[in-house]
């Protein structure tokens, strides 16, 4: 057993290496580190960064004001056409920073953004949990926000953020205000550039769309594991970039907002690749077939090719034998079949219209033979040549009848 004395010598020689030691700095506050402030709610406190933003403020291309000219109209093409936002300038655009992208009740939304019109021009609040007891504290914040918003603004809001926060709120007994109505941009945007750009995530659309280039952006993927870094080792500093890149989502929803607005109504000096306008006919669709099919019309005359113009034809067809403009569909249907890819749609509108309209039997029995030929040179499935091949019989027959 050791004796007292030297016990003691070990005390001193550990408290002489102590105090050579220099003292550890007690790590920065995050709210320092990314220009924020404690924010104090009826349920504690959290940290809260505010910018302004003037309306005339670039995000890429255009200027943050183009979202707030959007009419009840746009909004309703964009969202739900029976629920659309009453008033763009009581708009809340939102975007969640999360601990993983899986959703469920273990995910918790740790970085809230929120941007909104006041005074100042344009605000961006965001609401940061230093730890998951900081949870009532952001919802107790982001809860008056929703309620007094016209409605929400997001980028596949319906599909995560919303039902996410909507859980949080559930789970802390917090009442979810979920009657506001609701824009997820990732919708339309899928209908105007799915067959134009590789994929519709944000990113793309800011580079190909927007002009905007984020050069120091953290990818999304990273961030849940910067943050549990900052839970367990109080590392502020590299949470920076997931504020810059959280507040950069909300500007781009305002953005791609004011280019929907412009691009709908056709502002000034708001001009449209063909791809585009091809991409507004299938967004007008569902809401006024009419401006959707002068939207595709446009599309052709600017020179769309390839697929994407064989298919607005085909599109435009269909509107165009709707409203009996025989004629007019006609002339679709036969550029369509002139296709480097055989495409038998056009072949059997052609032959359904002569054989049915135009009372031309041989006429419509010789684009039944072309079009069995070229089927079958093609190698067109067994279901299509079955198809050509009957309508040929029916048609010799008819013929056969009339001589």
């Amino acid at each position: 057993m050791a004796s007292s004395k030297t016990i003691d010598d070990l005390r001193r020689v550990i408290r002489r290496i102590e105090a050579a030691r220099p003292s550890r700095p007690a790590p920065e506050p995050i709210e320092a580190v990314v220009g924020g402030e404690i924010l104090e709610t009826d349920a504690g406190p959290l940290v809260r960064v505010r910018r302004s933003f003037p309306l005339s403020h670039a995000h890429g291309r255009l200027a943050l004001e183009g979202a707030f000219d959007a009419s009840r109209e746009v909004l309703a093409l964009l969202g739900t056409v029976d629920d659309a936002p009453a008033d763009p300038r009581r708009l809340v655009f939102l975007d969640t920073e999360t601990t993983g992208l899986a959703g469920g009740t273990g995910t918790y939304a740790f970085l809230v953004g929120v941007g909104f019109l006041d005074e100042a021009g344009f605000v961006v609040d965001q609401y940061f949990m230093r730890d998951f007891d900081d949870e009532p504290a952001l919802l107790a914040a982001l809860g008056p926000l929703l309620e007094r918003a016209s409605g929400i603004v997001t980028f596949n809001g319906a599909g995560f953020d919303l039902p996410l926060l909507e859980t949080r709120f559930v789970m802390a007994r917090r009442r979810w205000p979920g009657a506001f109505a609701h824009v997820d941009l990732l919708r339309p945007a899928r209908r105007v550039w799915a067959t134009s750009l590789l994929d519709c995530r944000l990113t793309t659309l800011e580079r190909d769309v927007l002009g905007l280039h984020r050069p120091d952006d953290v990818p999304g993927s990273l961030i849940p594991a910067l943050y549990f870094d900052f839970l367990r080792f109080r590392r502020a500093g590299p949470l920076a970039r997931v504020f810059s890149h959280n507040r950069d989502d909300v500007l781009s929803l305002v953005a791609l907002l004011g280019w929907f607005a412009g691009a709908v109504t056709r502002a000034d000096g708001f001009g449209l690749r063909s791809e585009e306008l091809a991409g507004l006919g299938r967004l007008w669709e569902r809401f006024d077939p009419e401006r959707a099919a002068a939207c595709y019309g446009e599309a052709l005359e600017a020179g769309l090719s390839g697929l994407v113009a064989h298919a607005v034809r085909l599109r435009l067809a269909r509107w165009e034998k709707r409203r009996a403009r025989w004629q007019a569909a006609c002339a679709l249907w036969e550029t369509a079949a002139r296709a480097e890819t055989f495409d038998p749609r056009p072949w059997e509108e052609l032959a359904k219209f002569h054989e049915h309209r135009s009372r031309d039997v041989a006429q419509a029995r010789s684009i039944v033979t072309t079009a069995l030929d070229l089927a079958q040179v093609a190698g067109a499935s067994a279901r299509t040549l079955e198809a050509f091949t009957h309508r040929l019989g029916r048609l010799n027959r008819r013929l056969a009848l009339l001589r």
